[in-house]
């Protein structure tokens, strides 16, 4: 069911708001900057950890204390005389001050290291003294550092191969485009990310490894679908934005772990090289467990200054998608991918061919809604609820970028694809959603060489409507459809490209009539998706990519664009144009268009503050709709933490990418 807007009654009841007002508006009791775990979308439980103490991100029912996480709060309540000292990350209100400074020193015994572009604070506290630090006025919130963990064919089937035509006599590569590989480092010397010269033209540590290469074996198999060239197997393992640049920022250590303040180091270090180096994407095949709303979580504030700023922002949605018995799961969507700012991908199962028909979505691949909550000052959790992911692409039994004597195929050899014998070709298995991610950053790469005036969400927006719905899939589970490269990059090339802050609501947004709305490669054509999400909904309408809508600026979040008036959703008059509709309905797709299909959930149930979807209930009107489980708050149990690791090693037992083997030097 389709609503139309009222311009006249959104005009005269609505002024414009940016999205930092909208959020102050609704949310005006509670602290900011709530910190997750870090955890990467693979949780390797049977591997070994040799850091400080590991916290499970477990959202408690004693919440006393509204400037301290969840999980600090509960280890205070646990042991308020410890001495166990804890590393923490403190957000202030402004510049710390003197005192402050050595206050958290003394308390900790090393001095708290400042960030230079975002108000945190990285240090450590005694658990009896958090209580004591969080009265302080100059202090606004106090969170875990969290222990982080890693979470040809593909160009072909995702319509990158199509997508490189459309530049003719230079075809669309992701030339002269920076992409930021947040991860375990980068193989630089293999000749996937060698042209001639490396295109790792950056490396920097942020671990306290002091080495930027990969260890591990996940940020070189991550930035080998990204960026890798034909060069291997006659080009049977070709990458996406075959010669854009990448930046390789080490969050995570030789045995795939690293902290949250390693990231938001990175984050840091982004904002203020990001033009140095042309930075337009930032791949995050990483996560945090998201137990807290993204209105306060440190991460999602940071990824969200990054868009702010003009730089795409894409992370993986999670590998928690399923339980033991196979039974699918609903909202498990990591952090930073709960920001609806965020480009979040979730995975699909491409069982080995080049035809899109018969993909499906993996079962391992987290599914919506976002489960990120704040607690109001009478204990009540309101919950985002957020449709997540917003695209889905290849991510199981992919072949990429093998690093030399990596831990995963040292401890695991059947990850190993040999493909050659020269260690600078030599290619590994791996499945997830950490590997969709980058394939996703890799459209974004070759969108912006196409049009470098795109901003994030014009980005997000033309990758969602052209996207193909997966048939039988829900929101929660593909978000708009399997990513579509050849269609994303055929409306970027002529998107208007003299857009700004003044350019009016409805103004002319391509240079030229929409094209069909239909792509053809690998022996298919098929219909794009023409819908976006928005939050709690989604809209649909031609004028999405005919009209200039205001909710593609920057500093603008695209949900901004929904409202609701007598109790139903509308599109903001303010931000949206006529002739976009607003579905009053999550629906499992048919196949084809987006707001075709049949009702899976109300999208007043995901307004509801978690009242209609509360903890260990399951989903729909008290009634098993059809196929799953809604977790509370994030909380993945220990089988869902195993079944994760599995997902990476071994994927779903079917058939998988081909292997080339390359019989050159």
């Amino acid at each position: 069911m389709m609503t139309n807007h009222n311009r006249s009654k959104l005009k005269k009841n609505h002024k414009t708001l940016n999205s930092t007002e909208r959020e102050n508006m609704t949310n005006k009791t509670f602290s900011k900057f709530l910190l997750l775990a870090v955890m990467l979308t693979i949780g390797f439980t049977n591997l070994p950890y040799t850091g400080s103490l590991v916290v499970t991100a477990n959202a408690q029912t004693n919440y006393d204390n509204p400037k301290l996480s969840a999980d600090l709060d509960d280890l205070y309540n646990q042991s308020p005389n410890s001495n166990t000292k804890v590393s923490i990350i403190v957000e202030t209100p402004s510049a710390p001050t003197k005192d402050l400074l050595q206050d958290m020193g003394a308390k900790g015994g090393v001095s708290p290291k400042k960030l230079v572009n975002m108000s945190f604070l990285i240090g450590k506290a005694k658990i009896r003294d958090l209580a004591e630090l969080s009265a302080r006025a100059d202090i606004t919130y106090i969170s875990l550092d969290r222990e982080a963990k890693k979470s040809g064919h593909i160009s072909l089937t995702t319509g990158a191969d199509a997508a490189r035509a459309l530049g003719g006599s230079t075809p669309y590569d992701g030339t002269g485009i920076g992409i930021a590989v947040l991860d375990s480092g980068v193989f630089g010397s293999h000749e996937s990310v060698n042209s001639g010269s490396t295109r790792v033209v950056y490396s920097k540590d942020f671990t306290g490894e002091g080495r930027t290469d990969d260890v591990f074996g996940h940020g070189s198999h991550v930035a080998g679908i990204a960026v890798g060239n034909n060069s291997v197997s006659n080009g049977a393992y070709k990458g996406i934005a075959s010669n854009a640049k990448i930046i390789n920022l080490r969050v995570l250590g030789s045995r795939g772990t690293g902290l949250m303040s390693g990231l938001l180091s990175a984050i840091d270090w982004l904002i203020s090289n990001r033009t140095t180096y042309n930075i337009r994407v930032v791949n995050m095949s990483l996560g945090t467990q998201a137990v807290d709303s993204y209105k306060n979580d440190p991460l999602c504030k940071a990824a969200r200054r990054l868009v702010d700023l003009g730089v795409v922002v894409v992370a993986a949605a999670g590998n928690e998608g399923r339980d033991s018995s196979g039974r699918k799961l609903y909202g498990l969507i990591h952090s930073p991918g709960i920001d609806p700012s965020v480009i979040t991908v979730g995975a699909t199962n491409t069982f080995g061919t080049n035809d899109r028909s018969d993909d499906r979505i993996a079962s391992y691949s987290s599914r919506g809604p976002t489960r990120g909550f704040w607690t109001d000052s009478s204990g009540t959790k309101h919950y985002d609820n957020l449709i997540k992911p917003d695209l889905v692409a290849p991510g199981n039994k992919i072949v990429s970028v093998q690093s030399p004597n990596n831990y995963l195929v040292t401890y695991f050899p059947a990850l190993d694809a040999n493909v050659s014998s020269n260690i600078n070709k030599e290619q590994m298995y791996l499945s997830g959603t950490s590997m969709s991610t980058p394939v996703v950053s890799g459209a974004a790469a070759l969108m912006l060489q196409a049009n470098p005036k795109l901003t994030p969400n014009m980005v997000k927006t033309l990758l969602m409507y052209t996207a193909q719905t997966i048939l039988g899939a829900n929101s929660f589970e593909q978000g708009a459809g399997q990513v579509n490269i050849e269609g994303a990059v055929k409306l970027a090339k002529i998107v208007q490209r003299d857009i700004s802050a003044s350019t009016s609501l409805g103004s002319q947004f391509l240079t030229t009539n929409a094209p069909t709305p239909t792509s053809t490669f690998a022996n298919q054509t098929f219909t794009w998706s023409q819908g976006v999400l928005m939050g709690h909904s989604f809209a649909t309408g031609s004028n999405l990519i005919t009209k200039y809508q205001k909710i593609y600026g920057l500093g603008v979040l695209m949900s901004d664009g929904v409202l609701i008036s007598d109790g139903v959703l509308i599109s903001d008059g303010v931000l949206m144009s006529d002739g976009v509709l607003i579905s009053d309905s999550i629906l499992t797709a048919n196949g084809v268009l987006m707001s075709d299909g049949y009702p899976f959930l109300s999208c007043g149930k995901l307004m509801g503050d978690g009242v209609l979807m509360s903890d260990g209930v399951l989903m729909g009107d008290g009634v098993l709709v059809s196929d799953g489980v809604l977790i509370s708050n994030g909380v993945l149990m220990g089988d869902i933490k195993a079944l994760s690791s599995i997902a990476l090693l071994e994927g779903e037992p079917t058939a998988a990418m081909p292997v080339d083997v390359d019989t050159a030097p």
